[in-house]
């Protein structure tokens, strides 16, 4: 009997299967270099805006006095509003005749108020430790951290802060440590999340300290302890943030060049830092003491980078004319000051004084009451002001509510002033928004009704408000 070599068909399908094999892991190795080939790009915006204007209705406001928020006082004027825009501003205007017209005799219109410093959802009310999430208080060097992660939506003061008229804020981590992380900017429209209320495209801000916070809080914990360990301590970081934005610059360049080179590790400390020296992250710093702004100013000269706003700024007066060379903004109180040393040498005329030299001025609140009065402060700054005799128009001090705090926050084109083809944010006040006995009376945002003083009904309510089920109520 002819033998037959059973092994063949075994070690020829064993060779299909190896050559095949070797195909695939080729295919794979092939597949693998080319996904290394991919330059690695880092997602700049990955927790994006989902804000939805409210619905709005085409709207003239007819026979009110008009401040625009760039200066200008209109008497007996009209403003037109529709799609969510101003579409113009006047004395007498022609408008659609399906539109709604409001007679606001005896009323004044101002562009909607812009607080640039504000804590509302990171230390909402009420007060209580388990929801203090404003300060990181880990290290004096925490930029990887952003405030939207700790906003709370249902923090009451988000309503409060509408009706008095605020419609764009910022809401800053605290002040403890040299590098507090990242702020937001929301539109005060109270909504489920943090992302639904997220102004769209507003420039992240860093919120930094200079002065007694980090030495009291970091000053037993291994510091810094003195005014030069804490400028120790911002230069080592922008230099260390230098360093990073060279590695991955010398990445892009390898890459560019064809080398295939190996990826950077991200840190999300240095991301923000160097988002700060790139100029895509604005600014802003707290900092009472005149001394410590200007070397502020002198450390920001040296590294590169602006500051946007110094925030509280109680001595700006002292410094008006540098900050208004650098470009600087101050972010003030009208009369609060001497509640500790850095903050003793405040005065009453701080913020017209500081804008009649020329500098950016801001009336802002870092309060949950203060924010809901933040056009009276406003008046108790300009009527101060009167008293020292800089005879600011009330007009003209308008610009430290909308603004100049829209500049801060790098939202000027959007915001800030009643100019066409600006968001339709305005306040219809039921008096001089500069008396004490004045209150909003509509508030609009993206020309949406989002605050009516007559109608209760439609106030906004946090679900924190609406109580607790007793007991019998549950069935």
């Amino acid at each position: 009997m002819k033998s037959v070599n059973t092994r063949l068909p075994v070690l020829l399908s064993g060779l299909v299967c190896a050559l095949a094999l070797s195909g695939c892991t080729a295919t794979a190795k092939s597949a693998d270099k080319q996904a290394t080939n991919n330059k690695v790009e880092i997602d700049t915006n990955p927790y994006p805006s989902t804000y939805q204007p409210l619905e709005s209705t085409p709207t003239l406001i007819k026979n009110v006095t008009l401040i625009d928020g760039v200066g200008n006082k209109i008497d007996n004027a009209m403003i037109y509003f529709a799609e969510g825009k101003i579409q113009a501003v006047g004395t007498s205007l022609d408008v659609p005749a399906d539109a709604k017209v409001i007679d606001g005799e005896g009323k004044w219109v101002t562009p909607g108020i812009i607080d640039n410093h504000s804590h509302l959802g990171v230390y909402p009310s009420p007060s209580t430790r388990s929801h203090a999430d404003g300060n990181e208080m880990t290290n004096p060097v925490t930029a990887e951290v952003w405030a939207e992660h700790s906003v709370w939506p249902q923090d009451p003061g988000f309503g409060r802060a509408l009706a008095g008229g605020v419609t764009t804020l910022q809401i800053l981590p605290g002040s403890a440590n040299l590098f507090g992380g990242r702020s937001v900017v929301l539109k005060n429209v109270p909504n489920r999340t943090m992302q639904d209320m997220k102004f769209p495209d507003a420039p992240y801000g860093m919120k930094m300290a200079c002065g007694e916070n980090p030495k009291r809080v970091y000053g037993e914990k291994g510091g810094p302890m003195t005014n030069m360990g804490n400028v120790a301590g911002y230069r080592q970081a922008w230099s260390d943030a230098q360093d990073y934005m060279r590695k991955w610059e010398r990445y892009e360049a390898d890459f560019d060049a064809g080398k295939n080179p190996k990826v950077p590790k991200r840190d999300l400390q240095m991301e923000t830092l160097a988002g700060v020296l790139s100029g895509d992250i604005r600014v802003h710093m707290h900092c009472y003491r005149a001394d410590e702004m200007t070397i502020m100013m002198d450390v920001m000269k040296e590294f590169d980078y602006q500051i946007g706003t110094f925030h509280h700024a109680v001595e700006a007066y002292k410094i008006a004319d540098k900050l208004a060379k650098n470009d600087v903004c101050s972010a003030m109180w009208a009369d609060w000051w001497g509640f500790k040393m850095e903050a003793y040498d405040g005065i009453r005329e701080n913020i017209p004084a500081v804008h009649a030299a020329g500098a950016c001025a801001i009336v802002h609140s870092d309060s949950d009451l203060g924010i809901q009065r933040l056009n009276q402060e406003a008046a108790k700054a300009w009527s101060d002001g009167q008293r020292a005799g800089l005879d600011i128009p009330k007009e003209e001090a308008w610009v430290w509510l909308s603004a100049n705090p829209a500049k801060s926050l790098g939202i000027f084109e959007q915001t800030g002033s009643l100019e066409q083809g600006k968001n339709a944010d305005l306040v219809l006040w039921n008096g001089d928004p500069f008396s004490t006995y004045t209150k909003a009376e509509k508030v609009y945002i993206d020309g949406g009704l989002a605050y009516d003083l007559s109608a209760p009904e439609t106030w906004p309510v946090s679900d924190f408000e609406l109580g607790q089920v007793g007991e019998g109520d549950v069935k």
